[in-house]
């Protein structure tokens, strides 16, 4: 049935009544973009043919999205966010913001309320066979090296299932186990005792990979840690590093992976007197560069839905 209707009266004017253009009520905003976005849909099906079959499956993949409360997931394997990402990343170009330690995606599994410590946190709640001591510590400054005292610093990864607590199948986990909040002390100096992550992949049963199966693509992210970077005088940093060596780091399904994201590990001794699990223990150290707020405003803070619990 290749046809073209798109452009006739009849399909403007239902595009039209559907958003309610016509009218002063109603959130302009919310108008414009469902309006772009139902028209861009409209005329996706008569470019590419779309069957009803082919409309009606893509909606009840949709049901499915939403039961399996993947979207957040679908929108890192999509590359949506990453797409974000590259837009204020030259937002900052166009605006003469340089220097920072690079941005890179949030991901769909933060909760709020962790734990608040003074410039050390130890995160390692629950036992975890599989998975060896890792400290990962670092300096806070702003771009012209001056350390930033009193950021906030928060810290969230998997365990060596590739589980993140709070959103762990299993129940395994504690709330805040492996996450983690510290604030830098006078030096911006802050540390997490912790446990080396691995990567995780997505449900094998979600909508997530149900679509990235029809496109030959795997749903695996390498072994990293989230961070969130906070301080009254600077603009908020969202960022992860990786771990050197996971075989995916250049194969994330997220594209989260940046070249200045990807520290050096070292393997030192004497976790045993830190409170760790082994005496040997691998080492990261991750300094962190802020970017000033600009004309006092943090324009790079993101609203979005996140989980929350409490300690």
């Amino acid at each position: 049935m290749s046809v073209k209707v798109f452009g006739t009266k009849e399909v403007q004017e239902l595009l039209k009544a559907a958003t309610n253009l016509g009218s002063q009520d109603g959130n302009p905003r919310a108008k414009q973009i469902v309006q772009r976005l139902l028209g861009d849909l409209f005329k996706a099906i008569d470019d590419l043919d779309m069957t009803p079959d082919e409309i009606w499956a893509g909606v009840h993949y949709f049901n499915k999205l939403g039961q399996d409360g993947e979207a957040a997931l679908l929108a890192a394997g999509l590359g949506l966010e990453k797409y974000l990402d590259i837009r204020m990343d030259a937002a900052d170009r166009e605006a003469d913001i340089n220097g920072g330690t690079p941005r890179t995606i949030e991901g769909p599994l933060y909760v709020a309320g962790a734990p608040e410590r003074e410039g050390v946190s130890k995160i390692d709640l629950d036992p975890d066979a599989d998975s060896g001591p890792l400290i990962i510590r670092g300096t806070v400054t702003g771009t012209h090296g001056k350390p930033v005292a009193n950021a906030l610093v928060e810290c969230w990864h998997a365990n060596s299932k590739g589980f993140y607590s709070h959103f762990d199948p299993t129940g395994a986990q504690s709330s805040f186990n492996l996450r983690g909040a510290v604030r830098t002390d006078a030096d911006g100096k802050y540390e997490f005792r912790t446990l080396m992550p691995v990567g995780y992949g997505c449900p094998p049963q979600g909508a997530t990979q149900q679509l990235l199966n029809a496109l030959a693509r795997h749903g695996n992210r390498p072994a990293h840690v989230h961070f969130f970077v906070t301080s009254d005088k600077y603009r908020k940093l969202t960022t992860q590093i990786n771990i050197e060596g996971d075989p995916l780091i250049w194969d994330d399904f997220a594209y989260a992976t940046r070249e200045d994201l990807i520290p050096h590990v070292v393997e030192k001794t004497g976790g045993t007197a830190l409170g760790m699990k082994a005496d040997t223990y691998k080492d990261i150290e991750f300094n962190i560069e802020l970017t000033p707020l600009v004309q006092g405003k943090d324009n790079q803070l993101v609203h979005r839905l996140r989980a929350s619990a409490t300690a």
